[in-house]
């Protein structure tokens, strides 16, 4: 698959999403968020497809949304109030639906992961980030706050310290992200496509139904009471551990010599 805006490849059981249009930072554009979603939704019914690699062609991977999009707006009767609703509601459908995605989706990120591109990158289920890579939410330097990215990144991050990015303003280098969880590997540059496709491959290697069966419980029981997280999660397990191909994994286990 070939859009102006996004790439799709997929090789051995690894689809690769990347977004291509370095010119904009990969500004999460109205064209842009509509091209992702449809990628996923292709992607989500795709039995063949284990693992998601989400990229971005140049030197950021998402500076965010299209400031100047979003300026434009504000020639209507309204002062762009429908227009932003529509923007920021398609731009949270689309996370949910990467939360959804019976896959999981590997960020893979290089320079500034800013705004909505920080809130795409912690979305994903796992970051692989260069080492010179800087994440922020820094809409509050031109007086907006980012109140939905901060609902992936308060995910991601203890509530003070991602409270504490939000009203500063300030970037959090990869390296750092990397101590306080938000990142789960550290890469150099010229080695960051290899080591994110690493990762990848290992997870592609295991159970797909397994791993499919993990993703949907481990999102349902996030935020729950804990009792109310344990039945979610009981009943994923009991439903894994029922599969023939879990029977047949624990025989091998308990047999070998």
């Amino acid at each position: 698959m070939t859009n102006t805006l996004i790439r799709r490849d997929v090789h051995d059981g690894i689809a690769t999403v990347t977004l291509a249009s370095p010119g904009t930072l990969n500004a999460l554009s109205t064209p842009m968020l509509m091209a992702l979603q449809d990628a996923f939704t292709a992607i989500a019914a795709d039995e063949t497809i284990r693992v998601v690699i989400l990229a971005a062609e140049g030197k950021a991977f998402s500076a965010g949304h299209d400031l100047k999009e979003m300026q434009s707006y504000r020639a209507a009767p309204d002062q762009g109030r429908a227009q932003f609703q529509a923007l920021f509601d398609r731009c949270s459908a689309l996370m949910q639906q990467i939360a959804a995605l019976p896959q999981p989706v590997i960020a893979q990120v290089q320079g500034v992961a800013a705004a909505a591109g920080c809130q795409l990158a912690c979305t994903c289920d796992l970051i692989v980030a260069s080492e010179t890579t800087r994440f922020g939410v820094n809409g509050i330097n031109l007086g907006l706050f980012c109140s939905t990215p901060a609902v992936a990144l308060s995910r991601r991050l203890a509530p003070g310290a991602a409270f504490e990015l939000l009203t500063t303003g300030d970037f959090l280098s990869a390296p750092r992200a990397h101590t306080m969880g938000v990142v789960n590997r550290l890469s150099p540059p010229d080695r960051l496509a290899e080591d994110t496709l690493t990762l990848a491959r290992q997870i592609a290697a295991k159970d797909p139904a397994a791993i499919r069966l993990g993703k949907r419980a481990f999102q349902a029981q996030l935020g729950l009471p804990l009792n109310q997280a344990y039945q979610v999660a009981g009943a994923a397990i009991v439903e894994n551990a029922l599969r023939p191909d879990t029977a047949a994994g624990i025989e091998t286990f308990l047999t070998r010599k």
